[in-house]
């Protein structure tokens, strides 16, 4: 079944929605030119000395009993079986009176059969007032019939074809009003399930519009989520880098100024990249806004246009963290293949966290960063031999943002102590895509 597809019950259970303004004011237009054409009919049929039924009555009552059967059509939506009773009756009154005119007051009784079964709600109701009426109409044909028949002398003067005259009578009668009853039944039908099916497609495009919106709302806080756990990865790494910098660099500003001002330099170059990373985020959340609303100085910021941080930039990443007083060494091992975006993007946040901890957690140690490319894989490993290196980063938002960065591409995460001191993480991502190039050592 489609999503948003109808059950059988759910169609069953459907009721049409009352006739609104419109329609009803529809049924009025409609009875009352039904009602002005019965009166033209009946007055060009006695004129004309088209008695089908025998001597009419008077040419005022006949406009009476037209007037009384078609009227009830102003109401038949709001009240379809009511109508349809009321015309039953005067049809049947009419033409026992032997009023001239017949086609008007059939078409009246179409519509009426019709407006039951398109907008009846109780569909057990529409049937049953249906039936009844169309059997009390065969049992005046019947009635009729018994009539013509019983008649003194027949008249069948004219009468050419192979069959008997009255039999032929007969069988047109009983032909031609099933398949009258017939298409007033079945149209009825028909725009009753035309009319659920249309509400059974209105229902679809509004499950799907809200499973749109559903949809854009997950998309919104999942991208509120990346950019959360990327402005952690960005300030936490650069503060803590800075930390440490500005640390040693009051530590030895007295006695070595030269040293503390290398440290303060780092400070000023690692402050400027953490800006630049900020900016270039901050581009990506206003790249969709009006060019009036921009702000000039993101525009003209080189660095606002730079490229996401992917494993080219793992060199850059070691190398800030050596500032810190860390001895890190780096390392690619296999051959190397492509990478997906998205994946060289998580694979540089998860370097840059397991550093940040070491920097914050681990004290001076030495750390080991690993990339490997395997068959199907890319593997990025950073251990170190410090004093428990993201103990306490382990219920923070570090690694559950690391976590969140490796479920994204179906790859798998540990992290923990290593046997005899320091912390140790790995993570392994699935790639698809076949080695390519070599690599090495660095």
């Amino acid at each position: 079944m489609e999503a948003g597809e109808w059950t059988e019950e759910q169609r069953r259970q459907w009721r049409r929605p009352p006739a609104d303004r419109q329609q009803r004011r529809r049924d009025v237009v409609i009875g009352l030119v039904v009602v002005a054409g019965s009166l033209l009919a009946t007055l060009l049929a006695n004129s004309a000395g088209m008695l089908a039924l025998g001597q009419p009555p008077s040419l005022t009552e006949q406009f009476l009993w037209n007037i009384a059967l078609a009227t009830p059509l102003v109401v038949r939506t709001r009240y379809p079986v009511t109508v349809l009773m009321i015309v039953g009756a005067v049809f049947i009154a009419a033409q026992f009176r032997q009023v001239a005119e017949t086609v008007a007051p059939s078409v009246v009784l179409f519509l009426a059969i019709y407006t039951v079964g398109a907008w009846t709600p109780n569909r057990v109701v529409a049937r049953n007032a249906r039936l009844i009426v169309i059997i009390a109409m065969f049992a005046w044909l019947g009635y009729l019939l018994v009539i013509a028949v019983t008649e003194p002398t027949p008249r069948f003067d004219n009468a050419a074809g192979p069959l008997d005259p009255l039999l032929a009578i007969i069988l047109y009668n009983i032909v031609f009003n099933l398949v009258f009853f017939g298409a007033a039944y079945h149209f009825g039908n028909v725009a009753w399930l035309s009319a659920r099916r249309q509400a059974e497609m209105i229902d679809r495009a509004e499950q799907l519009r809200l499973s749109q919106q559903r949809n854009i709302r997950g998309a919104v806080v999942d991208e509120r989520v990346r950019i959360a756990r990327d402005l952690h990865d960005v300030v936490a790494h650069h503060v803590a880098v800075m930390g440490v910098q500005a640390a040693a660099a009051r530590r030895v500003l007295d006695r070595d100024p030269s040293v503390a001002s290398d440290a303060l330099r780092s400070v000023e170059e690692t402050a400027r990249s953490a800006v630049g990373e900020l900016r270039g985020l901050l581009w990506v959340l206003r790249s969709d806004a009006p060019e009036d609303e921009k702000s000039s100085e993101v525009e003209t910021d080189e660095n606002a246009h730079r490229s996401t941080p992917d494993l080219q930039q793992l060199p850059e990443l070691v190398a800030s963290a050596r500032n810190t007083g860390l001895e890190v060494t780096y390392g690619v091992y296999g051959d190397a293949q492509s990478v997906p975006d998205g994946v060289a993007v998580s694979a540089y946040r998860v370097v840059q966290e397991a550093l940040t901890n070491v920097i914050k957690h681990a004290g001076p140690c030495r750390v080991d960063v690993r990339v490997r490319y395997r068959a199907s894989s890319l593997e990025i490993e950073v251990t170190d031999n410090g004093r428990g290196a993201g103990e306490g980063d382990k219920q923070g938002f570090g690694l559950l943002g690391m976590r969140e960065r490796v479920a994204v591409h179906n790859g798998e995460v540990e992290f923990g102590p290593r046997p005899g001191g320091g912390f140790r993480v790995r993570v392994t991502f699935p790639l698809a895509a076949p080695a390519t190039t070599a690599g090495g050592a660095s």
